[in-house]
């Protein structure tokens, strides 16, 4: 067997590892690999949402494609289940729950309770196969805020504890 450029032994098809094997390449391969790459991508994708530890303000004024989010929300909303609850105010999206009212940044799509602006940790899952509101472009960070308004909306069906304890904490 031929070897790539700077792979070393322990990447011999034989190696094991978390149930699966390495490839000569260094791939993972096995009945894990697909969960292992699931959260590993995930972890990743978390760590930039963090405030720098140069203390870059996560919740400061909006960009160009942040300003036509808020636009895009204003119409998306009005033909949802949780039109009532939403509204659009300067660089949020705020969403009165039946618990907290929350701000959602429209650039960053971090949240904030009210009162106070206390910091709310939040991920909204999405469970394979789900099916969604269409919307008729990408974007990311949009998506994030939509599912993020959609289960806060009804924050008196969560069910996470880590989650509930932030926002009853706050209250």
């Amino acid at each position: 067997m031929r070897r790539a450029a700077g792979v070393t032994r322990e990447f011999e098809p034989s190696a094991k590892l978390a149930g699966g094997a390495v490839n000569a390449l260094g791939e993972f391969a096995g009945p894990h690999a697909l969960l292992v790459f699931s959260e590993g991508t995930r972890e990743v994708d978390l760590a930039p949402r963090a405030p720098s530890v140069a203390g870059e303000e996560p919740f400061g004024e909006l960009s160009a494609s942040a300003e036509i989010r808020g636009d895009a929300l204003r119409r998306v909303l009005s033909g949802t289940r949780i039109a009532g609850r939403c509204s659009v105010d300067g660089r949020f999206l705020v969403v009165r729950g039946e618990l907290r009212t929350y701000k959602i940044h429209l650039g960053s799509a971090g949240v904030l309770l009210e009162p106070g602006d206390a910091r709310l940790r939040v991920e909204p899952s999405r469970r394979p196969g789900q099916r969604g509101l269409f919307l008729p472009f990408e974007d990311e960070l949009l998506t994030r805020i939509l599912g993020t308004a959609f289960l806060l909306a009804a924050d008196h069906k969560i069910t996470d504890e880590s989650t509930l304890r932030q926002i009853r904490g706050g209250a």
